[in-house]
Order: structure tokens, then sequence, then C-alpha cells
């Protein structure tokens, strides 16, 4: 009898443990969806606006940023109905963005949506590696100065930095899943509005003695500025604005994280408001007091690009800012790629040891934790390529253009758009359809562009440029 009542008290307290789809129970809520959203959002997209904004003007800069914000967060509500199917509140749940993809419209854009979010998911991570070491570089590239003025010849490698950031990603990625990152998302919020609001202040600061020219179109043509070269640049701008609200690719992910009550929908769109909203602000007030600051001079990154020299302390804290905050930025967007992976190379092995078994390492100093060789392996040659990569092609404002063309149609606007129109059985040419589809064609137009721009500038920056030498 006593033996009975001892399992009933187990099975009690593992169901307590389980959600209602048998994983284990989630406990995140609309504060911690908004800080993985503000990670995400908030990063090395907020460095180049104000640089975007030169390329603009005055009237097309500011009405762009506005414009992509209102789409992303409409889109990211339209999606967060989806996590669920076919009711968005008590239906099966979907735990990443291709299985809602199945659900909503299955056949072979399930598998487009895969190419898409995937691809994304490892140029963001690139481009996270990349931002990184020149925000390393940047703390000695202010301290050089700092002693030994601004005309002197501080030219650090990156190589180095990038080296270290991935070394940092190995230990990093070995943590199993995105439940246990809600930590460092919280730090690397924290860091995202430490260095926005440094680069907010420094900007507000030099704008108000500032006599640099700024224009309602942005950069005027000239003798050293075609209209040709003002074209590619526009568009690379636009790339740029794009990357800064990427966040619909991790956006299941990021809803799977959230406990079952209030329904998840309904806090991830919460969330989404918050998180889209205190980013926008951030965007505008940077890129518009930047553009102010530096006119058309402004650098393609207004933290590293040496607009600002002093007060160099100052500089390198909020380069500190920076790093911290794409290493918990990196992870919030390669954790979907390690899930997609291990949950493939687990059905496929279901008894392989390597794959499955975790092993329990005790160091020194440290409390016993557990490994698995597979994740181990994996994860670590996955960081290791990101690094090469971006070793071998580091551009920063092209880079960050391409991957935000590439990803904001298909991931923010397309796949919302169609699922949402299959899922409320929206008649073709109705109202609703044509402006629902408007948007879809609009955004596809300015994305086709975006990247074409970026290739442009990609390549640019290929001619003069060799691999490994500085």
């Amino acid at each position: 009898m006593a033996n009975a009542s001892a399992l009933q008290i187990n099975d009690d307290l593992t169901y307590k443990n389980l959600d209602d789809d048998g994983r284990e129970k989630r406990t995140g809520t609309w504060i911690t969806a908004s800080a993985h959203i503000i990670t995400a959002v908030i990063g090395s997209g907020v460095l180049s606006l104000a640089w975007a904004i030169a390329q603009l003007g005055w009237i097309a800069g500011p009405s762009i940023l506005m414009i992509f914000s209102f789409i992303t967060y409409f889109t990211s509500t339209l999606l967060a109905d989806a996590y669920r199917a076919p009711d968005p509140v008590s239906g099966k749940r979907n735990y990443t963005y291709m299985d809602v993809v199945q659900a909503s419209l299955g056949g072979h854009k399930v598998q487009l949506c895969g190419i898409a979010q995937y691809v994304n998911l490892v140029g963001i991570t690139i481009g996270y590696t990349i931002t990184s070491s020149i925000s390393i570089v940047a703390i000695k590239k202010s301290n050089c100065y700092h002693f030994k003025g601004h005309d002197a010849p501080c030219n650090p490698s990156n190589y180095p930095y990038m080296v270290m950031f991935a070394l940092t990603q190995i230990v990093l990625c070995q943590i199993p899943n995105f439940h246990k990152l809600s930590w460092l998302s919280m730090l690397a919020a924290v860091m995202s509005f430490a260095y926005s609001f440094i680069g907010l202040g420094l900007s507000i600061d030099k704008a108000m003695g500032s006599e640099a020219k700024t224009y309602l179109t942005g950069i005027p043509v000239g003798p050293k500025f075609s209209a040709m070269d003002k074209m590619w640049k526009i568009l690379q701008a636009i790339g740029d604005m794009a990357f800064s609200y990427a966040f619909s690719t991790v956006l299941i992910e990021i809803q799977d994280t959230l406990k079952s009550y209030p329904p998840e929908n309904k806090m991830m769109k919460r969330a989404s408001l918050v998180g889209v909203t205190t980013t926008t602000l951030f965007y505008m007030l940077c890129g518009c007091l930047g553009y102010a600051a530096f006119g058309n001079d402004a650098p393609g990154n207004f933290l590293t690009g040496f607009g600002f020299y002093e007060p160099f302390w100052l500089i390198d804290f909020a380069n500190v800012c920076i790093a911290v905050h794409l290493i918990g930025a990196y992870q919030v967007f390669c954790q979907p790629i390690f899930g997609f992976v291990e949950t493939k190379c687990s059905d496929k092995w279901p008894e392989s040891s390597f794959i499955h078994v975790e092993r329990p390492v005790k160091l020194p100093l440290l409390p016993e934790f557990e490994i698995n060789l597979f994740r181990l392996v994996w994860r670590t040659i996955y960081v290791m390529i990101t690094a090469l990569i971006a070793m071998i092609f580091p551009f920063f404002n092209s880079f960050l253009g391409l991957i935000g063309a590439a990803a904001f149609y298909p991931l923010t606007v397309y796949f919302p758009i169609a699922m949402y129109i299959s899922r409320a059985g929206i008649s073709k040419y109705s109202f609703k359809w044509m402006w629902l589809k408007t948007i879809d064609w609009t955004c596809l137009v300015i994305s086709l562009a975006a990247a074409i721009g970026s290739i442009q500038g990609l390549v640019s920056d290929l001619r003069d440029y060799h691999p490994f030498k500085e």
C-alpha cells in the first residue's frame, strides 16, 4: 500500500514537471520572450543605421525604418497564432518554423522554408562573428588613438579576435537548448541597451556642436559620388534596415519557451509589441542622431568607425557591451540550427550511444555536469566553419545588407501571410486577400532590390581584398 502511494506521488510530480505535450514544463513569460527578441533584434543592425539614414536622407530613412517596424510587428502577430494548430490556443504545438509551415501549408513550401530559415540563421551567426571581432579591435584602436594621436597607424588584425569569439561559442554551445538560455538573453539585452544608450549619448553630444551637412534626400550626387553609386548605396541601406528587424527566424522557437497559461500566442504578441516598439525607438534615435552628428560622413558602424574618439574609456566599454551582447545573440540564432540537426540525427539513429548518451564530467572547482559527445563534436565543427567563413569575408555593411534582404521577405513576410490566408480561408481576390498580397509583393520587390545592392557592395569589397592578409 505504501509502495502504491509512493508511486502515485512520483507520477504526480512527474506530471507536474511535464507540459501537455509530454516535454519538460516550459516556464518562459512575456518578459523572457521580450528579452530574447531584444537580444535578437538590437544587435549589429543598430550600429549601421546612421550610415543607412545618411544614404537615404531625412525623409526616406526614418519612413522606411517605420515601415519595416510596422510590417515586422504585424506579421509576427500572424506567426504567433500559427504556433498551435489548428486552434491557436488549444491546438497541437509546433516546435519550429518548419513545423508551423508543415501544419498550415505543407508540400514543397516546407523545404523552401527550411532552406530560407537555416541559410539565414547561418548567415547571421557569421555576421555576428564579424561584428564582434570589429568591436574588440575597436577597443585596441581607441586606446591606440588616445595615446598616439588620431593620425596614428592603428590597424590591429581582426583574425585573433574571431578565433577568441569562436572559442567562447564552442563552450556556450554546450548549453542543451533554448529553454536554458534565458539568463544569457537577459544579460545580452542589458548589454544592448547599454551600448545603444552610449551611442545615443555620444551622438547627442556631438550633434549639439556639429557642423556636419545633412540633406533631406541623403548624400548628394557629385563629382566623387555618381548617381549609380547613390543607387547602390540606397539599396544596400535598405538591406541593412531589413537586417535590423531579423527575428522572425527564431520567433517560433522563442514562443516554444513560454508557459501554457496565459495562452502562448497572447504572450508572444505582447512580447513582440514590447520588442519591436523598444527596438524601433532606439533605432530612430540612434540612426537620426547619428546622422545629425556625422552628416554625410556617418561611418558604417558608428561605435567602431571612429567618428567618436573620446572619452576613449566609454568607447571601450560600449564595444565590450557589443561583444558580450553578440555572444548571447549568436546563441539565440544558432540554437534552432542545433535543434534541427540533432533531432534529425536522433530520429535516424535511435540506438546510437554517441548521439543519445549524456556522460557525467567533473572538473576541479566546478559542479558535475553532463556532456553529449555528438553535441560536443558537431556544434564545435559548426562554430569553426562559421568563424572560417567570417575570416574569408569580413565585410560589415554589405554582409548585413545581404542577410537582411535574403531573410526579410520569405520569413518575415511571405510565410506568415500565406499561412494566415490558408488558416483563415480568405477567398482569392477578396479585399483582404488583395491588401495582404499587396504587402507581400511590395516587400518582395524591396528585398530583391536590396539583395542586388548588397551583392554589388560585396563584389566591390572583394576586388581589392586578399583573405588572411591585412
